[in-house]
């Protein structure tokens, strides 16, 4: 947000503060024991070994922090105001969305609340019934599947590496029906998202004919994200969303995974401004090249060693490449079966 204020794209009657979603509407997917531990947890700062047990808290990946509870909740408060807003149609971006792993009684990988589910939900409590949910964030969205597997009414399509964790999505994988999940081999580049695009993603959406789009658009892809093996350039993910935009008269885009911050707030920023028409100059204002330069990742080799052109521009270098037969093969199999 400071990235895109700084050239100008936020004007505030285009901003809307996330609330604070209260318990109860949590509850209309995750139970009233989880959020109860939740609560509890950020007020002691501490979970139990029956916490660790029962909802996976305190471990390596869903770690105890100071706003374990409150954070989430924002996050997901955001997203189920959205599905209230999009009742009569437009287009709405919650860039601190995504968390596609939580499990109604469970952490899970960073997510400790599925705010993309409770968004969907939202969205059918306003009478939407017929959503498309692509996901192209590096890692396959098993919260999500576990949330609308089945329903007739939902088409999910999701695009992420195969065999990173959660190491769930295997092609073969239709959650009752309705998921179609493409695991791409590491090094998946801009050429082969562009022929899952065109030949998958939009055919499939277009032939759904949804009454509502939700996009997660992980960075998480990009070739320079630390926990993936992608070859993305950000330009692949914009020309995903430019495609699905106008497609239904409803769209909500949600961030998603993403470990560079440097890749994040140059892809995501972006994002922005395709929803508004809005393209980047090919060298940033001062005002936002201050944001990039005051970014840190210190923990990483990149991050110690930034190239310039993180900080100076925001769109990347294509980076095309052979469309390899594994992903050929892979968008076959799922293009010859059937819509939900």
């Amino acid at each position: 947000m400071d990235l895109t204020r700084a050239l100008g794209w936020l004007p505030p009657a285009q901003f809307v503060m996330s609330p604070r979603a209260k318990p109860a509407a949590l509850m209309n997917w995750h139970t009233p024991r989880y959020i109860a531990a939740l609560q509890r947890i950020e007020a002691s700062q501490s979970a139990t070994t029956q916490d660790r047990a029962l909802h996976d808290i305190g471990s390596v990946t869903n770690p105890v922090f100071p706003e374990i509870f409150s954070r989430p909740a924002t996050a997901a408060g955001g997203s189920i105001l959205a599905g209230e807003l999009l009742r009569d149609g437009g287009v709405i971006y919650n860039p601190a969305g995504g968390t596609h792993h939580g499990m109604p009684d469970r952490a899970n990988g960073f997510c400790y609340l599925n705010d993309p589910v409770l968004a969907m939900l939202s969205l059918r409590h306003q009478g939407v019934r017929r959503i498309a949910y692509v996901d192209i964030d590096a890692h396959h969205p098993d919260g999500v599947e576990a949330g609308f597997g089945g329903d007739p009414d939902c088409l999910m399509i999701s695009v992420h590496e195969a065999r990173l964790w959660p190491r769930t999505g295997g092609i073969e994988n239709d959650a009752g029906g309705n998921a179609f999940n493409l695991p791409v081999p590491r090094g998946f580049n801009d050429s082969e998202m562009a022929c899952v695009r065109d030949t998958l993603i939009l055919p499939r959406v277009a032939a759904f004919r949804p009454d509502a789009i939700v996009l997660l658009c992980g960075a998480d892809g990009l070739e320079e994200d630390p926990l993936s093996h992608m070859a993305l350039s950000n330009n692949a993910q914009l020309d995903v969303l430019r495609g699905l935009t106008g497609m239904a008269p409803r769209l909500l885009v949600l961030g998603g995974g993403g470990y560079n911050p440097w890749s994040v707030g140059r892809l995501w920023t972006q994002v922005w401004g395709a929803l508004n028409g809005l393209d980047a100059p090919d060298v940033l204002p001062e005002a936002a090249e201050t944001v990039l330069r005051c970014l840190r990742f210190d923990g990483n080799r990149r991050g110690k060693n930034p190239p310039e052109h993180w900080f100076t521009t925001l769109k990347d270098a294509p980076r095309e490449g052979v469309v390899r037969d594994e992903v050929k093969a892979g968008v076959r199999a799922l293009c010859d079966r059937g819509l939900p």
